[in-house]
């Protein structure tokens, strides 16, 4: 597949960035982040890295150059956060509730590591080769 324009990654980037940054937040406002373990972070990182595992097997993401670009770096970029989550974790460390602050980068990881792991064992074979092959899961 041919990559995108640069002009035409970058709008796709930042118009998915938009839609993104506004669904966290939306999340964030109607569940918001108690001092606890941060559980609203902890699943928009953990969902939104198992979507991101299933965007190069959309057919749609393979025919359209751009998409990707959307979809991956722009909508999910802009919902996930680790910045948040990193923010999160010094604040657990700074007011001493260390093994939580453990739990959370450590469980924060493993997570989203299994539920890419996941998402890759639900993608059909077929699909998995022609996204590879169209070269949209570099």
């Amino acid at each position: 597949m041919t990559p995108p324009r640069l002009g035409v990654a970058l709008g796709a980037a930042a118009a998915g960035g938009i839609l993104g940054s506004l669904a966290r937040a939306g999340l964030t406002s109607w569940l918001p982040v108690s001092d606890a373990f941060p559980w609203t972070v902890f699943w928009i990182n953990v969902v939104g890295s198992a979507v991101l595992a299933s965007v190069p097997a959309l057919a749609a993401v393979r025919r359209t150059p751009w998409l990707g670009v959307f979809l991956g770096t722009g909508v999910l970029g802009g919902f996930t956060t680790m910045s948040t989550a990193s923010e999160q974790s010094v604040a657990l460390f700074e007011h001493h509730h260390v093994l939580t602050g453990v739990f959370y980068c450590a469980g924060t990881l493993a997570a989203a590591v299994a539920a890419v792991a996941a998402v890759g064992r639900w993608i059909p074979a077929p699909d998995r080769v022609a996204a590879e092959a169209a070269g949209v899961d570099e």
